[in-house]
């Protein structure tokens, strides 16, 4: 295959690890509920810390203290900005990154003791495509089965399984370079559930896709939602944490702004609806001056205005009482983006 998968080194499927390596998986499995009914987290983040030399300068922090916990069969988002140390926690939970410092235990296994056992039990979908352009997508589906120590019929059964479960039976037989963006990462996803995996890491997972596509990529992931796969996603896209994460953390420079539902933090940190105007680039700062007062709270942006009422229509009555006539207007619900703006002062893209 072209390319190497830096997710996948040493024995990889408990298929093919030997007597000694099963038996480091903890006696107590974390999807079994412990004497007081609560179910152990398969995922435990405790002071996680990531840094980086750099020449003649103090060590880059990627990740600054991170503590969370992802229950099994939860969908557990990072919504941060690029560079926020998303990939950089992927990687360290992928037990492909060392920590620096902190605790980390993935399904009851240190990561930094324990990779291959630990991986074994990982699905990966990574922010990059890694298809392997050489093989169709069948074949995509059976070598990654193969390299991860699956039999050959085992792989072959899973890789059917896995085109229908992608809807790409009907490309089975194409080459990598003839598939759309949608359908390889739809392809990539297959990929990442070869080894029945317990918890599936997707980094970014819809990046670059058109909207069709993303949605059709969303209802793949409810559908391993609704079969209990414990999910972990990186993104940017507000709208796509809203939609797929049960939980999440808001990370900003290596460090944890907010954590909680996507209603119960558009709850604590924004308003119902949102008011947003244009005046105009060389309007817009005097007429945020002019607007100071109506609802919630006013935030100028380079292109626009944001009033954060619970009332949008009404802020909209508000602003035009004052003589001001906005260019555009739009009222819209308070979304994520807002509340990393409350929380950060800047856009989650910028």
């Amino acid at each position: 295959m072209s390319g190497t998968n830096p997710w996948l080194s040493g024995p990889q499927h408990p298929a093919a690890a030997s007597v000694s390596e099963r038996a480091l998986v903890p006696v107590s499995d974390p999807r079994a509920s412990t004497s007081v009914g609560r179910v152990p987290a398969v995922i435990s983040a405790r002071d996680l810390v990531k840094t980086y030399p750099s020449k003649g300068k103090p060590d880059v922090v990627a990740v600054d203290g991170l503590s969370f916990e992802v229950e099994a069969g939860e969908s557990f988002g990072l919504l941060g900005p690029n560079g926020a140390g998303k990939s950089t926690t992927m990687k360290m939970v992928g037990a492909v990154s060392a920590r620096t410092a902190g605790e980390l235990s993935i399904l009851g296994l240190d990561p930094d003791r324990h990779g291959p056992e630990i991986r074994s039990r990982l699905g990966v979908v990574p922010q990059q495509d890694t298809l392997d352009g050489e093989l169709n997508v069948r074949e995509n589906l059976y070598i990654y089965g193969r390299y991860f120590g699956l039999p050959a019929k085992v792989c072959r059964e899973k890789a059917e399984e896995l085109l229908a479960f992608a809807q790409l039976e009907d490309k089975a037989t194409s080459k990598v370079e003839q598939l759309s963006g949608g359908m390889k990462r739809r392809l990539t996803i297959a990929r990442g559930l070869i080894n029945d995996p317990r918890i599936l890491l997707l980094d970014e997972p819809t990046t670059g896709l058109d909207p069709q596509a993303r949605h059709i990529l969303w209802d793949r992931l409810f559908r391993l939602k609704e079969q209990g796969t414990t999910l972990v996603l990186t993104t940017h896209y507000m709208d796509e944490a809203e939609q797929l994460c049960d939980r999440l953390i808001v990370v900003d420079k290596g460090r944890i702004m907010a954590e909680g539902t996507p209603s119960s933090l558009i709850r604590e940190h924004s308003s119902r609806e949102v008011l947003e105007v244009r005046f105009g680039s060389d309007r817009n700062a005097e007429a945020a001056e002019r607007i100071a007062g109506i609802g919630d709270r006013v935030e100028l942006l380079p292109d626009r205005v944001l009033v954060y009422a619970g009332d949008g229509e009404g802020a909209l009555e508000a602003v035009t009482a004052r003589g001001l006539q906005p260019l555009t207007s739009l009222v819209r619900r308070s979304s994520l983006e807002d509340v990393f703006l409350r929380l950060t002062g800047r856009s989650l893209i910028e």
